[in-house]
């Protein structure tokens, strides 16, 4: 009968220490996910900065090739004609 008992009684100690590595397992896989989820909002806000920054230094291209610079000249011209076309469309709109 102590036989019995000592295996149950190893039983219920592993029982016992599975179950606190499933805690722990748990636990550390919530972290995860809260860390997963703040690397991703991180990486959303660099794509935005780098979005806004982008947009800047076209901008800055195309104010720069107004001041005479020969660098983007065909570049600024298009972009011109582009913005005349979306005016024109938009006048368009607006009339009927």
């Amino acid at each position: 009968m102590s036989n019995i008992e000592e295996i149950v009684d190893a039983l219920e100690d592993k029982i016992s220490k599975m179950l606190r590595n499933v805690d722990a397992l748990k636990q550390e896989n919530a972290k995860l996910k809260e860390d997963l989820q703040n690397s991703q909002h991180n990486l959303q806000n660099h794509k935005l900065e780098i979005e806004a920054w982008s947009e800047k230094y076209e901008a800055l291209k195309i104010a720069k090739s107004m001041l005479g610079s020969d660098d983007n000249k065909k570049e600024t011209k298009l972009k011109i004609n582009s913005l005349v076309r979306e005016i024109d469309y938009c006048i368009s709109q607006l009339s009927e």
